[in-house]
């Protein structure tokens, strides 16, 4: 007979078996975790990253101090992007009554490209988004300036030359950010309108942008032709370098969503063989029978390779199925959630999956179905026949492969792969000898407890190797799903903390140091924390060790435009509780001898500078040379005041240097915001709240996707185990049925097969906990960088919910032999 004809009639006979149900439901969830969780991933990244790049106000920014070339722009439309230029600089802003320092912005038609500006009629009045920018002659001018400068929205302003009306209060543009060069508070206005001011002359520090959106690819491919274009001045930045604490947000988002992919494999792997295990002891009487009719084991082998490739084939298509669909109603439910639409799922995404069936599915499958081929023919006449297995280390190292191939492809990140897989190595390999190790014990057990509860354990005992796999298979299982538990909590708490209340929301810039003690008063009076006042100086970088800043070449071209543009500098007597020392040490308290120099850690590697090297500053026309002391690491999400070049405390003592401050103040007290405003005019309080609010929405939103995807994730799980209780169902059915045959009570044969699933859930639980909590402590603390802190709830949790979901499934699936009459199933096998 044809040996597909064979196969397919077999398996249409077979397919609604438990067994084969149940394999098909784990190449199903494997594919559908992978797409559900390959589609939400891709378009929930590509999302945030577009929302992201609301913090550039494009996809990509050209900053230069020169004028933009018409070049740059035609190039640009040429490729089909949109563009929109900005100029902005600093200068005093007259009312009628009072003066003030402003940052003017002037910007095109199309400005912004990504985000919306959101204005207020006056400051009494709710904000709202525009499309559109000041009409020339117009102005939107943030709060701070009203009450600097005492007037009303609707009064005239003299800006240069010009007059102006302010027409609207700026709430919100998308490209602010939290740069000292950028803190003042800030004049929108049409770039139409900007000459007749005459501010812009021959040696105006103007910093000149040309923003760029478009499809991807393309703002790529205009990227990579810039960088040969653009001189050493200009800098091209996209989202990646314009916020520390979103990027850090989106980069932990991204490896958690790998790290549930990886989960996802791993247990649809576990549930595979599992079920394939069932798979093969439910067909050894079949392939013995073939054999004794003449069958030769290449047709055996054969007609079961097609079988399972046919049981591939319903899975993948019920699984992309189902992924699509799940995938379909949760980016309905997010639409809301992120002010960009969801970007329509990729056929590569469904591609990859029906790829993971392929691989997974003789991975882990290889080992029983080479056993059933091995099938001998007198199984047909002794059941106690059956084929040798084959090494425990070859059947590893297939699926060890398989896997790693598999979620290498998908995931691309060495160290979360190198202490999954090595870490749920070790963890199966302690499981298997502690299944071993209690099959040893459990069955020498005597004493008080009843004999049902005796019984119970002697099966792990009776079961040997079989109730070692069953350990392994929840262990992991449990493993798995605590892990993805630990991280998710430990993140969420992380970002929740980063973010949480007290976070400085205020930046007070340009303070004399006549006006410290009269602003430390006004805050200590309204039960506010005084603020720590930083000293800030001016001054630009002339020289690395005797050589030219403008003829140096530079490792990174950070490097270049950090060592030509013009520095903050501070100095201080200790450093910043939100720094760290990485190299080098700080210098002494009273510390009196020649100027010592800290330099951030990514500045000196950008500029190619170590410990022992001379900087030297030109400072209100004087040069000082310093001498770097120390490298350190830099918390910039920390809102407070933070510098790349700190110098020791007597260094700069001589120059004149103004004082900076973060703060924070509660929402609605607004009396204290309008008293330093008043008292202190030429203070530029600058409120951080609306860059503040920007990101925890972008937190928010991928915390809420990710509570999501590991929903998702535990319905595999749910799946594995339910696999794994079903792979020696057809023995507890028989004997239960026997134990009641005998005389044994429905009360007792449950409380036996209670026992037997309670020893391997509390064996699967504890080191499923235990070894959970290493691997997540690796992964948060070497992936994440963030503080794992050992939950003993979570802890507890683990071997509670081992225990109660290996009973809690065991009875689901044993239920119905223990309530049919014993005659039915023994009559059955």
């Amino acid at each position: 007979m044809n040996t597909i004809r064979f196969a397919s009639k077999a398996f249409f006979r077979q397919v609604r078996s438990g067994e084969v149900i149940v394999m098909i439901s784990a190449i199903a969830m494997a594919v559908a975790s992978l797409t559900a969780v390959g589609f939400l991933t891709d378009r929930i990244s590509l999302s945030i990253e577009k929302q992201a790049n609301e913090l550039l106000a494009a996809d990509l920014r050209i900053r230069s101090p020169e004028p933009i070339p018409s070049g740059w722009v035609d190039e640009a439309s040429s490729m089909g992007l949109d563009t929109a230029i900005s100029q902005s600089f600093p200068t005093v802003i007259y009312s009628s009554e009072n003066s003030g320092l402003a940052r003017i912005k002037a910007v095109s038609s199309k400005y912004p490209l990504r985000g919306q500006v959101r204005i207020a009629n006056d400051q009494l009045s709710d904000e709202y988004p525009v499309k559109k920018i000041p009409n020339e002659n117009e102005i939107w001018l943030d709060e701070s300036l009203l009450y600097r400068l005492n007037i009303e929205v609707g009064d005239s302003i003299s800006i240069g030359n010009s007059e102006f009306t302010a027409s609207a209060v700026l709430k919100y543009r998308p490209d602010q950010s939290i740069g000292f060069a950028s803190l003042s508070p800030t004049i929108l206005m049409n770039i139409e309108s900007l000459p007749a001011t005459g501010l812009i002359t021959q040696g105006s520090r103007v910093n000149y942008s040309l923003l760029i959106a478009g499809e991807d690819d393309v703002v790529e491919s205009y990227s990579q032709l810039m960088e040969d274009i653009i001189p050493n001045s200009a800098r091209i930045s996209d989202p990646s370098d314009s916020s520390e604490r979103t990027n850090q947000a989106i980069n932990r988002a991204k490896q958690f969503l790998s790290l549930t992919i990886i989960i996802s494999v791993f247990l649809s792997g576990i549930a595979i063989a599992m079920s394939a295990r069932r798979f093969m002891k439910k067909r050894m009487d079949m392939v013995a029978l073939m054999k004794s009719f003449g069958a030769q084991k290449r047709f055996v082998l054969n007609t079961i390779v097609i079988q399972l490739g046919m049981i591939g084939v319903v899975g993948v298509f019920f699984g992309s199925l189902f992924g699509f669909l799940v995938e379909g109603i949760i980016s309905n439910l997010l639409t809301d959630l992120f002010v960009s639409d969801l970007p329509k799922p990729g056929f590569k995404t469904l591609m990859i999956g029906m790829l993971a069936a392929l691989i997974l599915l003789p991975g882990f499958a290889f080992s029983s179905l080479l056993q059933l081929s091995n099938t001998s023919p007198m199984r047909v006449l002794r059941k106690n026949v059956n084929p040798s297995p084959p090494s425990e280390i070859i059947v590893g190292t297939i699926a060890l492969i398989s896997l790693s191939v598999l979620l290498y492809y998908f995931v691309r990140d060495i160290t979360l792969l190198s202490i999954i897989v090595s870490g749920m190595s070790v963890i199966s390999v302690l499981l298997f000898y502690l299944g071993q190790f209690m099959a040893k014990t459990l069955g020498q057990l005597r004493g008080g407890a009843g004999a049902s509860w005796r019984y119970g354990l002697a099966n792990v005992s009776r079961r040997g190797k079989d109730s070692a796999i069953q350990i392994v298979a929840f262990g992991l299982a449990l493993t798995a799903l605590l892990l993805l538990t630990f991280i998710r909590t430990d993140l969420l708490t992380e970002w929740k903390k980063a973010l949480g209340e007290g976070t400085p929301n205020y930046f007070l810039i340009n303070i004399q140091p006549s006006q410290k003690e009269g602003i430390k008063e006004i805050l200590e009076s309204s039960d506010s924390v005084a603020p720590d006042f930083v000293p800030l100086i001016r001054a630009r970088m002339t020289e690395i060790n005797g050589e030219s800043v403008q003829e140096r070449v530079y490792p990174e071209e950070r490097g270049s435009w950090l060592a030509n543009r013009e520095a903050n500098l501070s100095f201080a007597k200790k450093m910043n509780p939100n720094n760290k020392i990485i190299d080098g040490t700080w210098w002494e308290e009273n510390y009196d001898g020649s100027p010592l120099v800290s330099i951030e850690e990514s500045a000196a590697d950008d500029m190619g500078v170590k410990i022992g090297d001379d900087l030297t500053f030109l400072i209100a026309g004087e040069k000082i040379t310093a001498k770097i002391s120390s490298i350190r690491e830099v918390d910039w999400n920390s809102f407070s005041p933070n510098f790349f070049l700190v110098f020791s405390e007597r260094a700069l003592e001589s120059f004149p240097a103004s004082f900076i401050s973060s703060m924070y103040i509660e929402e609605g007290d607004t009396g204290v915001l309008r008293e330093l405003q008043i008292n202190y005019p030429t203070v530029s309080v600058v409120d951080l709240d609306p860059i503040l609010e920007q990101v925890r929405q972008i937190i928010e939103k991928i915390s809420i996707a990710i509570q999501i995807v590991f929903l998702f994730t535990l319905i595999a799980g749910v799946t594995v185990l339910f696999s794994a209780v079903h792979s020696t169902i057809d023995e507890r059915r028989f004997e239960s049925a026997l134990l009641r045959a005998v005389g044994m009570k429905k009360k007792n044969v449950l409380i036996s097969l209670l026992s037997e699933f309670s020893a391997i859930g509390l064996a699967a639980g504890v080191l499923a906990a235990t070894g959970s909590s290493i691997l997540a402590w690796q992964i948060a603390s070497r992936l994440f960088e963030i503080t794992y802190i050992f939950n003993l709830s979570l802890w507890v949790l683990g071997i509670s919910s081992g225990i109660g979901l290996v009973c809690g499934f065991g009875y689901l699936a044993s239920r119905k032999a223990i309530e049919s009459p014993p005659i039915n199933v023994l009559r059955n096998n």
